[in-house]
C-alpha cells in the first residue's frame, strides 16, 4: 500500500448509466468523490455523467480490451483507484426451468461473475496504489443460501436459478477475495428487491415492486465510503449482515 492519497477519493461504477449504479455515482459525488461513470453504452454514458458531474469511461465488462483501456484512462487521469464498485449485471432469460439452455447461463455468468473477476484484475494495480481500497460487489438476496432455506423470506420461493447462481458465486468469489488480499476492503453488498429496469423485465418475478433507488444504494454506499471500522469479507443489505 501507499501513503495516504493526496486530493479527493477516486471511485469508479460500473454499469452506471441508470438505476443503482446511477445512484451510486451520484451518492458518491456528493460524497466529495471524483467518480468515474463506467458504461457500455456510450451515448447513454456520457449523457448521465454531464447530469452528474462524473467522468464518463466506456467499459464493457466482457471485454477484455475494453476493460483494460478504461484502466489505463484512470492510471493516465489520477494515477490511482480508490473505490471500485462491480454493480454491472444483466437478469437473463425468465423461462419454464425445463427450457434453460447452457448458452443462458454462459451469458449470465460471463456478464455477473466472470466480468467481476475481469474488472478487479485490470484495476487491481491502481488499487493498491491506495491509502484505503475497497471493492464492493454488488450481489443478490437470491444468492445467499441462508435465505433459500428461511421459508419467510421471499428470497426463497423466487425463481431465477441463473441469476441466482451467478450472485451465489460472486459471494464465495468475494469472500475468497477478502482473504487473500487482506489490504482490501472487499464486501458484497445487497441492494433488496429495487424498482430498476432491470426487475421490470417482463417475466421478473419482482416486477413492479421494490424499493427506492435510493434504498438500494445504501449497501453499497455503506461499505464505499464508511470509517475506519468497516469490515472485510461482509455481506450485507441497508438493514445489516446476511446470511451467506
Amino acid at each position: 500500500m501507499t501513503t495516504p492519497s493526496s486530493g479527493p477519493p477516486v471511485s469508479l461504477v460500473t454499469g452506471a448509466n441508470k438505476g443503482i449504479g446511477l445512484e451510486t455515482v451520484r451518492r458518491l459525488i456528493g460524497a466529495g468523490h471524483v467518480v468515474y461513470l463506467a458504461a457500455r453504452d456510450a451515448q447513454r454514458g456520457r449523457t448521465a455523467a454531464k447530469v452528474l458531474g462524473a467522468r464518463f469511461v466506456e467499459l464493457d465488462v466482457t471485454s477484455d480490451g475494453s476493460v483494460w483501456r478504461a484502466a489505463d484512462l484512470v492510471l493516465q487521469e489520477e494515477g490511482r483507484l480508490d473505490v471500485l464498485i462491480n454493480n454491472a449485471g444483466v437478469t437473463g432469460p425468465f423461462r419454464d426451468v425445463h427450457e434453460y439452455t447452457g448458452d443462458d447461463a454462459a451469458t449470465v455468468l460471463m456478464t455477473n461473475l466472470v466480468g467481476y473477476v475481469r474488472v478487479m484484475h485490470a484495476f487491481l494495480p491502481l488499487l493498491e496504489r491506495s491509502s484505503d481500497p475497497r471493492i464492493v460487489n454488488v450481489s443478490s438476496g437470491l444468492g445467499s443460501f441462508g435465505l433459500l432455506h428461511d421459508p419467510s423470506r421471499k428470497e426463497s420461493s423466487a425463481g431465477q436459478p441463473l441469476y441466482s447462481a451467478s450472485k451465489a458465486a460472486v459471494n464465495m468469489l468475494s469472500a475468497r477475495y477478502a482473504k487473500l488480499l487482506p489490504g482490501i476492503r472487499i464486501n458484497v453488498a445487497d441492494p433488496g428487491l429495487t424498482d430498476t429496469d432491470l426487475s421490470r423485465v417482463q417475466g421478473h418475478p419482482g416486477a413492479g415492486l421494490g424499493h427506492s433507488v435510493e434504498d438500494g444504494a445504501d449497501a453499497i454506499i455503506a461499505f464505499a465510503i464508511g470509517g475506519s471500522d468497516t469490515p472485510t469479507g461482509a455481506y450485507r443489505d441497508r438493514d445489516g449482515d446476511l446470511p451467506w
